[in-house]
This record gives structure tokens, C-alpha cells and sequence, in this order.
């Protein structure tokens, strides 16, 4: 007959290279381990009025591989039960920190801007597309505005020339 083996109890394997990240104030720290599941741009209207921007950039991560080092505390929630989310915010400062949603329990998604070092995905995919505003950036040229140095500016577009055969009508 055999022995059976001691049990050890599982504990979380942690990647040997970790993204850190914190609010504006520096309230709530947090670290994942890198490389991140996803990254992603959110052009969904509630990002938008959560982050108070065009669009959002979220990391993607197992829940798991999530720590919040420190001010845990100092987090504040917003549950909207009919969207099935989550987000959670600095009470100090109001930073967005967290997105959760119900149909997806393991993860757990951080606004890239949180973070300064690399966390290992770029984002690439573009979710909620169609409710992007019409006043977002969409990639148009843009050259640099005389006087204001680092400042950028979209030039107006130009009304094509009349030819001189057009004018006709004018006269």
C-alpha cells in the first residue's frame, strides 16, 4: 500500500517581472504580473463619462495576478447592476482605478495610464467602435502650431480651387 503524499497548499505563482501603477495621488498602488492578458482601446460611452475622455485604454488581467499593494482602503465602488460592471475609483483623488464585469468573474481590467512601466501588450483592438464621438481624434495630419511649442493642431481642410471654366456662373 502506498503513503499518500502531503498536501501543500496552493499558493499564487507570481511572474518574475511585475507592472506597477497608482492614482493621480498616489493613495492606491497597485502591481500586476506582466505579460498582461489584453490591452485595449474602450470607445464605449460609459468609459467615456467614467474617464471623462474620448476613449479609454484598459489592460486586461487575471484577477489573480492583481495586487493592490497599497491603499485598498481608499478604494470607492460603482456597481451598475443592469450594465453587470464595476469601477472602482481613489476616494481621495477620484482616479479610476478599477473595471469589473459580472460576465467575466477572473478578470479584472486597470486604464493603462495608471501604469508606467510596460505591461506587456500593446493595445490593439478597439471595442464599442461606433459609439466613438464625432469630436474624437480619428488620425488625421497634424503639424505643429506656430508659437506654441508641443502643441499640435489639424490644419482646415481646403476648399478646392474654382477653375477658371467654372466661373461662368459667377458672372
Amino acid at each position: 500500500m502506498r503513503k499518500a503524499a502531503a498536501t501543500r497548499p496552493k499558493t499564487a505563482k507570481a511572474s518574475a517581472v511585475q507592472a506597477s501603477g497608482q492614482c493621480v495621488c498616489g493613495a492606491v498602488k497597485l502591481e500586476i504580473d506582466v505579460p498582461a492578458r489584453w490591452a485595449w482601446h474602450d470607445h464605449a460611452a460609459a468609459s467615456r463619462l467614467a474617464q471623462g475622455c474620448a476613449y479609454v485604454t484598459y489592460v486586461g488581467s487575471y484577477r489573480s495576478r492583481l495586487r493592490v499593494v497599497e491603499g485598498g482602503g481608499s478604494l470607492s465602488r460603482f456597481e451598475d447592476i443592469e450594465a453587470g460592471t464595476t469601477r472602482s475609483f481613489c476616494a481621495r483623488c477620484g482616479t479610476p482605478v478599477l473595471y469589473e464585469r459580472t460576465r467575466s468573474p477572473t478578470m479584472v481590467n486597470i486604464p493603462r495610464a495608471l501604469f508606467t512601466e510596460r505591461t506587456g501588450r500593446e493595445p490593439r483592438y478597439h471595442m464599442s467602435l461606433q459609439d466613438a464621438p464625432d469630436w474624437a481624434y480619428s488620425g488625421a495630419d497634424l503639424a505643429p502650431l506656430k508659437g506654441y511649442p508641443g502643441v499640435m493642431w489639424e490644419r482646415p481642410r481646403r476648399k478646392p480651387r474654382r477653375k477658371p471654366d467654372d466661373w461662368s456662373d459667377v458672372v
